[in-house]
């Protein structure tokens, strides 16, 4: 990184955050903003101009603080923008806005086989391409100049003009890419969206300069590199990449958030063949890495059932949170049921027809939060066989504090190796690693250490009930 500071943007679904490193990967600040949902051209969009306006005031307080060399953006997977002579043309459409059953029903005649692009059919707008084929027929006739953006790319070409795409953000469950091939889906091809994507780019390679609109607006260096970016989850799977314990091993990597996604990277000398056949059905999917290479995948959305079932804001995870307290009163809770069914936000996650609903419930807020903590694990836990999770497993992101939950997973997972790591750090690490692959982990993995009790029997009457209901 040359002696110079670097800069990364990761706009998620629930929040915005920038963070300012030195070139030893050590950081010197961070910020964040929560994200809005505007109404825009008759759907429910992201707030493109809330995050910009931030960005711009936040660049400047950085560009006081450190002489900046580069900036890597980084972002979720479904949310793509639209843009024709050098401005938004349509805003990003917020993957929770649902569509008709009719508009699905048209667009599921359309999709590549999961077999071919790994990506499951998916419900609201989680699928990116169902998110484009709603958009064509809101903002049609699309001009010629055209193009299409995945989110971190879009900031990418805000910052230097130069209109890419990237594999980690078109293979993420987005129907538009076929991860065994290296290629377009026909999907992509036949609607004509292949040839409106930016130039295929490596994640960290380097597009431009920002721009001098944006040196001016912020007052970073003109020589600054903006950098292409790449999804949000692989960012955090390049991040375990640098552990030792982690680089050549078959290692999971589990990235939570809004969502827990569990992504497999098996050793080297493993063949693809001798993988675990995917679920469709169960949230299964598979990822690109940054060199392109399929990544078996399985996810819940683990952050927003804990606010639906416990009232948690998952920013303030570990705030008030005693976690020996909450251990303790473990047994007393498995002992008069409590338990929590999955699956409070339908149709994704291992189990996705599944109606979530509490057993038992506590009244005090600290048992249900313990409580959590094992419904949490438990879903975990299925979503990781789903993909043949074996040997090492890293658990990263705002729920690596909390330890109830990797606790339990540790119990339930015995055959395992559970670490955590640095939670804040994880995806912003793995970014700056684009820049210098050579990049020590700014903190050890820690292994984590299971609970003084067994829950193999709290598991199978919970998965047994799960089956009755299903039957």
């Amino acid at each position: 990184m040359a002696n110079r500071g670097v800069i990364v943007l990761d706009t998620g679904k629930t929040n915005a955050k920038l963070s300012l490193w030195d070139a030893r990967g050590q950081a010197i600040a961070r910020r964040s903003r929560r994200n809005a949902v505007v109404e825009a051209l008759g759907y429910r969009a992201l707030d493109v101009d809330g995050i910009e306006t931030w960005l711009r005031e936040t660049l400047r307080e950085f560009a006081g603080m450190a002489d900046v060399g580069a900036i890597i953006p980084v972002g979720h997977g479904a949310a793509a923008v639209l843009i024709s002579r050098g401005e938004l043309f349509a805003p990003p459409m917020d993957y929770e806005d649902e569509g008709t059953a009719a508009e699905r029903a048209a667009y599921a005649d359309l999709r590549d086989d999961f077999r071919a692009t790994g990506s499951p059919a998916l419900p609201q707008g989680l699928n990116l391409g169902f998110q484009l084929y709603r958009l064509e027929a809101l903002t049609a006739p699309w001009p010629d100049d055209l193009t299409i953006l995945p989110w971190p790319q879009y900031w990418a070409w805000r910052m230097s003009g130069v209109a890419a795409s990237e594999a980690t953000s078109l293979g993420c469950h987005s129907d538009l890419w076929r991860p065994f091939d290296k290629r377009h889906s026909e999907l992509t091809v036949g609607r004509g969206w292949a040839s409106r994507l930016g130039s295929l780019r490596h994640a960290g390679e380097v597009l431009g300069p920002i721009t001098p609109e944006w040196t001016g607006l912020t007052g970073l260096p003109a020589d600054c590199q903006v950098h292409c970016g790449l999804h949000d989850s692989n960012a955090a799977l390049l991040a375990a990449r640098g552990h030792p314990e982690i680089a050549h091993h078959d290692a999971t990597i589990l990235s939570t958030g809004t969502w827990f996604v569990a992504m497999r990277s098996p050793s080297p000398d493993c063949p693809l063949a001798s993988l675990p056949v995917l679920d469709e059905a169960r949230d299964c999917l598979v990822n690109v890495d940054v060199a392109g290479r399929p990544i078996p995948s399985a996810r819940f959305m683990g952050g927003r059932e804990a606010e639906l079932i416990a009232g948690l804001d998952t920013w303030h995870l570990t705030e008030d949170y005693d976690p020996e307290a909450l251990i303790a009163r473990l047994p007393a809770l498995i002992a008069s049921g409590a338990c929590v069914y999955p699956s409070f936000v339908p149709g994704v996650g291992p189990f996705p027809a599944h109606a979530g609903r509490w057993c038992n419930e506590p009244e005090d807020h600290s048992d249900k939060r313990a409580v959590l903590g094992l419904y949490l694990a438990l879903v975990a836990d299925a979503a990781l066989d789903l993909i043949g999770s074996r040997e090492r497993l890293l658990v990263e992101g705002r729920f690596a504090e909390a330890q109830v939950f990797v606790r339990a997973l540790a119990t339930l997972r015995p055959t395992q190796s559970v670490h955590v790591s640095n939670a804040h750090d994880d995806v912003p690490y793995g970014a700056l690693r684009l820049i210098d692959p050579a990049l020590p982990p700014t903190s050890p993995l820690q292994r984590v250490a299971p609970l003084p009790f067994s829950l193999d029997a709290y598991r199978e009457a919970w998965r047994a009930q799960i089956a009755r209901d299903a039957a």
